[in-house]
């Protein structure tokens, strides 16, 4: 009897494996708001960690976060460090492209509460007196990822997060009155 129940157990294990190792190595996820602002005045409020604080969804999980800058105040070798709560976890994001009122490229480092590099690009298209805003990022799953992604669904949490950011975004530089 023992050794049925351990056959099954290991038969269990075996199949659980085969079904995480499929799981895809790489994952997207994509948000994307309209803004009616200028692309300089939307890209401004990415370009400079300092003005997170007004629009990021993480933000407002943890308002005791420590939180450090290093670096230029803005663009290419930005650098916001925190340490907060268990929902925020603790890491750095480092500006690594700028272009003005286009792209920024973002590598994010997370220490807790699991190690792991993606890259975070914002995009904005101007369109009219509109600005199209683009948040996206990417990495690789590793196997504990992978397993993880069979119970929870990271493109719902992280893009919901996303677009709560952007929705947050649009209202402040809706509000920031035209020049």
């Amino acid at each position: 009897m023992l050794k049925k129940i351990l056959i099954v157990l290991a038969a269990i294990v075996v199949v659980f494996v085969g079904v995480v190792a499929m799981q895809p190595s790489e994952f997207r996820v994509v948000r994307s708001a309209t803004m009616s602002a200028p692309a300089p005045a939307v890209f401004a409020q990415v370009n400079d960690f300092h003005n997170w604080e007004a629009w990021s969804p993480w933000a407002k999980l943890d308002p005791a976060a420590k939180n450090s800058f290093e670096g230029p105040s803005a663009g290419t070798g930005a650098i916001f460090r925190w340490a907060g709560n268990k929902e925020v976890g603790e890491g750095s994001m480092t500006i690594t492209e700028s272009r003005p009122s286009d792209l920024i490229r973002i590598k994010l480092e997370f220490l807790k509460p699991f190690v792991g590099t993606n890259t975070a690009e914002l995009t904005f298209k101007p369109e009219g007196n509109q600005t199209a805003v683009t948040w996206s990022m990417a990495g690789e799953n590793n196997f504990i990822a992978k397993a993880v992604c069979l119970f929870m669904n990271r493109d719902k949490m992280v893009g919901g997060k996303f677009e709560e950011g952007l929705a947050r975004m649009k209202s402040v530089v809706e509000a920031t009155p035209k020049q």
